[in-house]
């Protein structure tokens, strides 16, 4: 009798060990003992339990495990803005039935400053866009729907099937296997917005004959919306005045060339211009506080500040971006050159926060980058001046009474006129100039 009762206990056990381990048990006893037809099959189906008493035969037969759990429905909300932020725009990165990972990328919200990007929470398969592309949403509002373990599920090695249908199915209990989505082979790749839109099955356009007048109309980003809305306010409140001069760049380049391999292995980092202007217009500003500081038109005041933080103008597709390089008062050119990289990175993989861009007391745009000979900057409110960088193109000049071929630069400054006079304006300006054209001015500290 003890063995019998040792043998239903290893039974039982190797029953609850597959049991634990996700799989589906048919096990049986008689009651004088284990039979040479008992045996333990796995099924995928419907759990059930039978006792036959009056033969003294229990079956355990067909146990469901908690796969559900693994392919449980989320809804993904928007998640909250900055205390400056209220709403944004969407644009799906993917669509319907994609596969994501965890932490990709589902959607884009954009922000009149910038980009919140919204990844997924679990691996899975999109099920459902509750926002259509360009809807507008609030923080807390319901975005997406995403099966978890969905995409996880397209992987599971297929030898594992051959073993499960072995298995004989008694007649009398039909097999209902639960309904799987259809999920692609492999993760779908990150799409552009334009290409997860819906749209309404058409032919395809026909070429357009040559002298054709033809138009499209783009709706307007809310960052391209909130740059107008900002460049006409400047137009509007500033009194603008643009003061120009001409920089020499034969020295900084002479010092570039002489000093770039040592610095670049000093300090793991190029050596460009735009640290020297940027420390120029530091040490201009500390000199020249009233184009370092503001109007409030609310208060009727004026604000002086003893720092400096200048926003670097940075074009991107989808705008104009200002990040600011803060405390510029206290950094060296190394500091300034890896400060200006790591927002650049930032700004050309749209990663960009708000709080990157917030604040700023002067700001410096580069139009030389794009070929720029001349141009007349506008002041980015509520800042009293900005700067206006532009290419440099050898040119004539007179050096000691001789005419010599030398680089130059035309910058420019543009400068609200209500709170800068034009002594301040155009002292500020050369004092640019000198120290550009001969850094060692800093050391002196003149």
């Amino acid at each position: 009798m003890l063995s019998h009762s040792r043998c239903l206990s290893r039974t039982l056990g190797r029953s609850l060990s597959a049991l634990s381990q996700g799989k589906y048990v048919l096990a049986g006893r008689t009651a004088s003992g284990l039979s040479a037809g008992n045996r333990v099959v796995y099924r995928n189906s419907q759990s059930r339990f039978e006792s036959l008493s009056s033969v003294g035969v229990f079956h355990i037969r067909y146990f469901k495990t908690s796969a559900a759990h693994r392919d449980e429905v989320v809804t993904v909300n928007t998640p909250p803005f900055s205390e400056s932020i209220t709403e944004g725009d969407v644009r799906w990165e993917k669509a319907v039935g994609d596969s994501v990972k965890e932490d990709e990328v589902v959607c884009e919200i954009e922000t009149d400053k910038t980009s919140l990007q919204v990844p997924s929470p679990a691996a899975g398969v999109i099920t459902e866009l509750l926002v259509p592309d360009g809807g507008r949403v609030e923080a807390g509002n319901p975005l997406f729907k995403l099966q978890k373990g969905a995409a996880a599920a397209a992987s599971v090695p297929a030898a594992e099937a051959p073993a499960a249908a072995a298995a004989p199915t008694p007649a009398a209990i039909p097999v209902a296997m639960p309904a799987v989505p259809p999920v692609p082979t492999q993760a779908a790749q990150a799409k552009p917005v334009s290409a997860v839109k819906p749209s309404a099955a058409r032919a395809e356009p026909a070429a357009v004959a040559h002298g054709a007048r033809t138009e499209s109309r783009v709706k307007m980003n809310r960052m391209r919306l909130r740059i107008a809305q900002r460049l006409k306010e400047a137009q509007q409140t500033c009194a603008m005045l643009t003061t120009f001069n001409e920089i020499d760049m034969s020295n900084i380049q002479e010092m570039r060339k002489l000093h770039k391999d040592a610095f670049l292995k000093r300090h793991n980092i190029k050596l460009g211009f735009m640290s020297a202007f940027v420390k120029a217009s530091a040490h201009a500003l500390m000199d020249q506080p009233s184009v370092n500081g503001v109007i409030d038109d609310t208060t009727k005041e004026i604000v002086y500040r003893d720092y400096v933080d200048i926003s670097v103008a940075v074009a991107t597709p989808k705008g104009l971006v200002v990040p600011v390089i803060r405390n510029v008062e206290t950094m060296n050119f190394a500091d300034i050159e890896k400060t200006i990289n790591g927002l650049g990175e930032k700004a050309r993989n749209n990663l960009l926060a708000v709080e990157d861009m917030d604040g700023g007391t002067f700001t410096i745009s580069n139009g030389g980058v794009f070929g720029s000979m001349f141009g007349t900057p506008i002041i980015n409110p509520p800042q009293s001046a900005i700067l206006g960088m532009h290419g440099i193109f050898d040119r004539p000049v007179a050096i000691g009474g001789k005419v010599e071929i030398r680089p130059m630069m035309y910058v420019a400054l543009t400068y609200d006129h209500r709170l800068v006079d034009g002594r301040e304006a155009v002292t500020f300006l050369r004092k640019i100039k000198s120290v550009v054209e001969d850094p060692r001015v800093l050391l002196l500290d003149m």
